[in-house]
């Protein structure tokens, strides 16, 4: 299956998209949100097209729904972990055996509720009803995050992913356009964990 099947997510109301609880938007649209310092608490699983290829990603992935969902038993994570895992819906690359499976269940289901799970920096968030056209959107990202005199990997790493949301191929061009920078600017400050997720982004399209 080259699509993600998200019905028995949906079908069992699992949470796996969260907008920030705690931390307040300096700007407010019609569009969504900015945040100025950026903020960790927004999760957003699979909205791109890049699907899990290391065990380090599943986990992170498991984590997540496991913190999202916190009525959640263990009954009902092991289904959503054993679907999340059959290669065949399309979440993830690799195949999972049955004792990776056991072993990922309880270390998730270890984990303490009360601290995040560690997470992206992001700094605009576009609402589900935004109508805006994906180029519109890459300019807004380019605007807002050029405001900073400084580019970080954060700012990086938001326009790799929404460039891949958009469909678009990760350049280090597109990245400076966006970002208003040289291209040498994003070579420099760009980490090759960053790089290895570009790459990985871009073979997904």
């Amino acid at each position: 299956m080259s699509h993600r099947n998200t019905k028995f997510l949906d079908q069992n109301h699992v949470v796996y998209r969260r907008d920030p609880i705690n931390d307040r938007p300096d700007e407010v649209h019609e569009w969504g949100y900015v945040y100025y310092d950026g903020t960790y608490e927004c999760y957003d699983l699979f909205r791109t097209k890049a699907k899990i290829t290391t065990y380090r990603s599943l986990k992170w992935h498991l984590l997540v729904i496991w913190y999202l969902n916190p009525a959640m038993d263990q009954d009902e994570f092991e289904y959503v972990a054993t679907n999340l895992c059959d290669k065949v819906n399309g979440f993830v690359t690799f195949n999972v055996s049955d004792q990776l499976l056991k072993n990922i269940i309880y270390e998730v289901s270890m984990y303490d509720l009360e601290e995040p799970p560690r997470n992206k920096l992001r700094k605009i968030i576009f609402k589900d009803t935004c109508r805006l056209k994906p180029s519109e959107k890459l300019k807004i990202v380019g605007s807002i995050i050029g405001r900073s005199s400084r580019v970080g990997e954060d700012d990086i790493y938001q326009c790799m992913l929404d460039l891949n949301h958009y469909g678009k191929k990760i350049t280090m061009g597109r990245i400076a356009g966006l970002l208003d920078c040289s291209t040498r600017t994003i070579y420099r400050n760009m980490s090759n964990e960053l790089k290895k997720e570009k790459e990985l982004l871009n073979q997904q399209l």
